[in-house]
């Protein structure tokens, strides 16, 4: 097989995996074909330094063949896909030969497995290996974690990769125990653990040698069984706790060629996907806990964020006085994000706050004007029923992706 059939299967075939890329990739589909350097199709994702840059990587499996029959991944055992498998120089030339192009600063290198985890985790190592110490490679590489694999190898990897990911795959062990039964979330967390443990010593003795930089991330697929969004928040809260994790990623469900029926024939609406992002960034960044975005089990709303219905649901709280108010709070007021939250904090210093100070910092108004006060505006009596604002404030469908607080 060319080299060039073999790329085109298995950047193919990486596109499952989320935890490299972006929420606000393309739909991702098992059928028909796209171009080199398209998200939904082969070849080319993007990712983030620890500096914040977004870097472009190409994307690609070692090999799609397998020994795991997991029920959702298309390159299950039982499957009938095409396959292919690079040798380990294979995906070296390639690398190469696509960053001196500078279509790409780095790698993403996942793997189904093959003879077993350790021979698995020793070929991907040997990747990043050969890029740093015989071609001096100094882009990004991105290496996914063969969780059975032995620790010692584990930790090699982290000398050689910027991140680490351990995909969790699904959200709780009883579902992990159906759909792929050959996974343990043992397995899964102590690898977890093996990279924690890596960037701790990094960080307790500045003499160590460096470890996966970029952190280490994990995905979990949304929609493949019944789990709902307040059980896969809590879990990814534990794991963000536990594990000091820099991303979870969720992928929503893509049905596959003649899939098993033990997963579902149609895919979880992508809005969901897109409100446990929104979710998520509520708990890493603003200080939000799980259990205050879910009064029991159920999912999130699909017709507003989670950050409105936080609001709504808390009416004591509102309308705030932005003259007066702490920057946390402020930070929870919807269409107010965190960088025009330390802006106005910033000008009450100087004087006081004005409804047109929050229309020239661009916030979004028609979200927020129920839910503060300023020196001059005070919402009015008719805006602060829940009921009401809801109906005005939820989201319309769309024509196209929407950002990440619409």
């Amino acid at each position: 097989m060319q080299l060039i059939e073999k790329l085109s299967i298995l950047a193919d075939a990486a596109k499952y995996d989320a935890s490299c890329a972006s929420s606000g990739a393309p739909k991702r589909s098992s059928e028909g074909k796209a171009g080199l350097g398209s998200t939904d199709g082969m070849g080319i994702c993007h990712s983030y330094t620890p500096d914040g840059r977004c870097v472009s990587l190409l994307k690609v499996l070692l090999t799609n063949f397998c020994l795991y029959d997991c029920q959702y991944c298309v390159n299950r055992r039982s499957s009938d896909v095409p396959r292919a498998r690079f040798s380990p120089e294979e995906v070296v030339t390639l690398t190469l030969d696509f960053y001196r192009r500078n279509c790409v600063s780095g790698l993403f290198l996942s793997s189904g497995i093959i003879r077993s985890a350790d021979y698995t985790m020793e070929q991907l190592v040997r990747v990043a290996k050969l890029l740093r110490e015989v071609h001096d490679f100094r882009g990004y590489i991105h290496l996914k974690t063969i969780p059975e694999a032995d620790p010692a190898l584990i930790a090699e990897a982290g000398r050689y990769a910027d991140r680490l990911s351990v995909n969790i795959e699904l959200p709780t062990d009883k579902s992990l125990q159906i759909l792929a039964p050959e996974k343990q979330i043992g397995s899964i967390k102590q690898a977890m653990q093996t990279i924690f443990t890596g960037e701790q010593t990094v960080l307790n003795e500045p003499r160590a040698p460096r470890f996966a930089p970029a952190g280490q991330s994990t995905q979990m697929i949304v929609g493949a069984d019944d789990t709902d969004d307040s059980t896969i928040l809590h879990g990814a809260e534990a794991l963000y706790g536990n594990f000091k994790l820099r991303r979870v990623y969720y992928s929503a469900f893509s049905p596959i060629p003649n899939s098993p029926k033990s997963v579902p024939l149609a895919a979880p609406p992508l809005m969901r996907e897109h409100r446990l992002y929104q979710a998520d960034f509520l708990l890493r960044s603003y200080g939000f806990r799980a259990n205050e975005l879910f009064a029991g089990p159920g999912d999130l709303a699909l017709d507003i964020d989670p950050k409105l219905a936080w609001a709504l649901e808390h009416r004591e709280v509102f309308p705030l006085d932005l003259n007066r108010a702490e920057a946390t709070l402020i930070a929870r007021i919807p269409g107010i994000g965190l960088r025009t939250t330390e802006r106005l904090v910033e000008l009450r210093r100087q004087r006081k706050i004005r409804f047109e100070d929050l229309a020239r910092m661009r916030c979004v108004l028609t979200k927020a004007k129920p839910f503060f006060i300023t020196s001059d505006y005070h919402p009015q009596q008719a805006e602060s029923t829940s009921v009401l604002l809801r109906e005005q404030l939820r989201d319309r469908p769309q024509p196209q992706q929407m950002g990440l607080w619409g």
